[in-house]
């Protein structure tokens, strides 16, 4: 009795691993997703102190987190490889993002665009499943472009239109978590958040009037289909 027990189990055992290998046979590697995505700054900025630079020109005096970035809903796509079962790398891609920029309470001084290609290493915790949560944790890249930002003559210590500059990149950290909800042979559902290090120098010619830390939380929902 004892012998046919072990034979049962062992068959049991041997039949769910042949199941598990089947199913990873039958999905590919690669995983194609389509997300919107929510882009939330942080908007976390140095105070800003510049005395009046001309007779009759205003000190330009910001407190702490007066620059403010503006949030945005954009698309993005992305492209994960699968290198086993578990551990899959991601990388995430959208086009250039047009932001406004502010100081709180005053005025709208100009636009910037941004490009932020993150990768990330990811651990899939039920990779066969119908439900299958993840890890992640990685790097992104922001290039900054078409800065066109500009202090007003009746707020700017020259006592003229004061043209401000932005660093070209910012190298961060990024995590995430998210899930992937089988709907269909080779459909998912896909809900994803995302933390990323994203800063920038402000400057004024050659002088530094403040450091902006945007620090956004990139909250995507959309569809992933695996090949």
């Amino acid at each position: 009795m004892r012998n046919i027990t072990r034979i049962t189990i062992a068959t049991a055992l041997a039949s769910a691993a042949l199941l598990s290998v089947t199913a990873q046979a039958d999905e590919s590697p690669f995983v194609v997703r389509l997300r919107a995505l929510h882009i939330a700054p942080a908007n976390k900025s140095d105070a800003v102190s510049v005395p009046s630079l001309v007779a009759g020109a205003p000190a330009l005096n910001l407190p702490a987190d007066y620059i403010e970035v503006s949030s945005k809903w954009i698309p993005d796509i992305d492209f994960e490889y699968f290198f086993t079962p578990n551990w899959s790398a991601e990388l995430v891609l959208t086009v250039p993002q047009k932001h406004d920029v502010s100081v709180k309470g005053v005025a709208t001084i100009g636009t910037f665009k941004h490009l932020p290609p993150t990768l990330t290493a990811k651990y899939n915790f039920n990779p066969t499943g119908t439900i299958r949560p993840y890890v992640g944790a990685g790097v992104n890249l922001t290039l900054i472009m078409n800065v066109d930002i500009t202090v007003p003559a009746a707020l700017s210590p020259t006592g003229a239109d004061l043209p401000l500059s932005l660093d070209n990149h910012s190298l961060g950290a990024a995590v995430q978590a998210g899930v992937d909800i089988k709907l269909a042979d080779h459909w998912f559902a896909n809900v994803d958040a995302k933390y990323v290090q994203l800063k920038s120098d402000v400057k004024a010619g050659q002088l530094k009037v403040s450091t902006v830390k945007l620090d956004p939380v990139l909250l995507g929902v959309g569809v992933a289909y695996r090949f």
